[in-house]
């Protein structure tokens, strides 16, 4: 495996193996704390569902292109994985591993398969990425649906970007508490990020 493969695999390894630790009271808490998230990507996908997904399918799976969907190049946070292990089964989880180790497509993200993203909740990075020539075609005749789609990706923001308590960022470091460190905590290992929270919460 190269480095992105081995990164992907040590944090699924190391959420898999803190969650069995987890009580039915944590695990509780935790579906909870995503629940609003959940409703928020139910709202992104049914919008996806009509405006994008028929366009995307034929510009890039079909035709094999597929940029949005790079080697190496997907971002997943930690909290990705975090929502994605509470809503899929262990089947689910055991393809993950699976493709981390043997992707389908040499020059494609190890998540894709033939029938499209392994993930049960794909991360957030991908469920908000349409390229540009698509949103032009979408939108060009519809601002109503554009304007939609910017108060989804503001609200994408609100869940992700530390300039105030965030859910990506609790989750992060309720795991971190629990002894977890990976590379995918970016709300608390990206200088960047960081600079955002010290400015904004004056830490």
């Amino acid at each position: 495996m190269n480095d992105y493969q081995l990164e992907q695999w040590d944090a699924l390894a190391q959420l898999e193996n803190a969650m069995t630790c987890f009580s039915s009271e944590q695990k509780d808490r935790i579906l909870e704390e995503i629940s609003p998230y959940f409703e928020f990507r139910r709202q992104v996908d049914r919008f996806s569902k009509i405006h994008f997904a028929s366009l995307c399918t034929s510009a890039c799976f079909q035709n094999k292109r597929s940029a949005c969907c790079s080697k190496d190049g997907i971002i997943t946070f930690w909290a990705d994985t975090v929502v994605n292990a509470c809503i899929s089964s262990s089947k689910q989880m055991t393809r993950l591993r699976e493709a981390i180790k043997n992707p389908f497509f040499a020059d494609k993200c190890i998540y894709l398969s033939p029938g499209g993203c392994l993930w049960a909740v794909r991360p957030l990075v991908c469920a908000m990425f349409v390229c540009d020539r698509i949103q032009n075609e979408v939108f060009s005749a519809n601002p109503a649906d554009a304007e939609h789609w910017k108060a989804l990706n503001a609200r994408a923001k609100s869940f992700r970007w530390p300039d105030r308590p965030v859910l990506f960022d609790s989750l992060e470091r309720q795991f971190i508490d629990m002894g977890c460190d990976s590379s995918l905590m970016y709300l608390n290992k990206s200088p960047g990020l960081l600079r955002v929270k010290q400015k904004a919460w004056r830490i």
